[in-house]
């Protein structure tokens, strides 16, 4: 089967947890965006859209069509794919949209559309967007996938794609969780429950084995790792404060989700002291942010990177010793204002390049820095994010 994954704003991080996850027998970036995928088992969409964190929508390729003759083909596929999408669609008014991935310019086809749906007794209504594409957003509120059916372009060489869009990432419940949890810190940081998904997913760890975050904070990995069926938790921090935070926002998402009983454990505890409390070789994964250093005011670079240098090559020390032959780290580490990085020594782990070597996409090489990492930010931020994969 063929589909199609619309990246998100980091399109080099989300390409990286796509094939992390489905592990695609091939792959093509049409565009930074456009990713087209063939898998030799069907995918569900939308339980892949709620485990995802870096994808905006997900859906079938229905037709590729020439592009010397798909002027005249394309309105008979359009009306083809929305005759079948509306038997499945109780009655009432059909909703379409068209989401243009591609250079081509398909002029009125969407009033050419609705009018050949009037001629045969459809009621339609046309949704459309400032923009060439609908965002997820406008999707979701048009009921396009309940209620109807968004149909992408893109172009590919020389084909036309026509996509029909599954599933669209469950942007409510992403800003929920991160804005209604009960326990929230600003002033350290929080982590996007979308990054630590993507996190958690780079890890390719067995849901059945130990995930451990050393530097829990609130809990976002670790709350994200529940709703992901992690069943195996164990939550560490120097702060107590942290510890107690965690605690409340995950009996909260439990409770919010209704979350079968889970082992998890909660320790005020130094990641320094990781091989006194943990058994050898027991760990399957550590996902973590750690301490990021200073979030406000004036930063003393020289002293602040050498402090976090020592406090992770120290923890890698520790992490390598109980970790699984084959278990991961997947960390964040600072990047003070887009350039000024931490190198700490991370000792016998093989750095991961989370990226294929022979990726060919131009655009997307462009968000890999000089260290072959990809960082995660936005303008004007004071510490970005440089996600890091070590194995053991």
């Amino acid at each position: 089967m063929k589909y199609f994954f619309i990246l998100g704003n980091n399109p080099a991080l989300s390409l990286a947890e796509v094939l992390a996850v489905i592990k695609p027998k091939s792959y093509i970036l049409i565009s930074e965006e456009f990713l087209v995928t063939e898998t030799s088992a069907d995918l569900n969409p939308l339980t892949l859209s709620t485990v995802l964190g870096g994808t905006i929508k997900i859906g079938l390729i229905k037709e590729e069509l020439a592009i010397s003759s798909y002027k005249n083909k394309i309105e008979e596929s359009i009306l083809q794919i929305i005759r079948d999408r509306q038997k499945e669609v109780a009655s009432g008014k059909f909703n379409f949209g068209f989401s243009n991935y591609s250079n081509l310019d398909f002029g009125h086809l969407g009033l050419k559309i609705k009018k050949d749906l009037s001629s045969l007794k459809i009621n339609t209504r046309f949704v459309v967007s400032r923009e060439k594409t609908l965002s997820s957003v406008i999707v979701e509120q048009n009921k396009l996938l309940r209620k109807g059916v968004e149909i992408v372009f893109a172009r590919y060489e020389d084909y036309v794609i026509l996509g029909e869009t599954m599933a669209v990432q469950p942007f409510k419940s992403l800003s929920y969780r991160d804005f209604s949890r009960p326990a929230r810190d600003d002033k350290s940081g929080m982590l996007p429950p979308k990054l630590a998904k993507i996190m958690i997913n780079l890890a390719e760890a067995d849901k059945d084995g130990l995930l451990v975050d050393p530097f829990c904070g609130s809990g976002t990995i670790l709350s994200e790792a529940i709703l992901m069926g992690y069943n195996n938790l164990y939550g560490l921090d120097l702060s107590s404060k942290a510890i107690d935070d965690s605690f409340k926002n995950i009996n909260w998402i439990k409770e919010q989700y209704q979350i079968e009983p889970v082992s998890i454990k909660f320790k005020v505890k130094n990641v320094l002291d990781l091989s006194k409390f943990i058994k050898v070789n027991s760990v399957s994964a550590f996902i973590s942010e750690p301490y990021l250093g200073p979030q406000r005011g004036k930063i003393e670079f020289k002293s602040v990177i050498k402090e976090i240098e020592y406090l992770y090559t120290k923890a890698l020390v520790q992490m390598y010793q109980v970790l699984e032959k084959g278990g991961r780290v997947v960390m964040v580490w600072p990047v003070f204002y887009g350039n000024k990085f931490v190198n700490p020594n991370i000792g016998e782990f093989k750095k991961i390049s989370i990226l294929p070597d022979n990726l060919k996409n131009e655009e997307i090489k462009k968000r890999i820095n000089q260290r072959g990492n990809i960082v995660y930010g936005r303008a004007g931020q004071k510490v970005f994010r440089e996600v890091i994969v070590l194995e053991k």
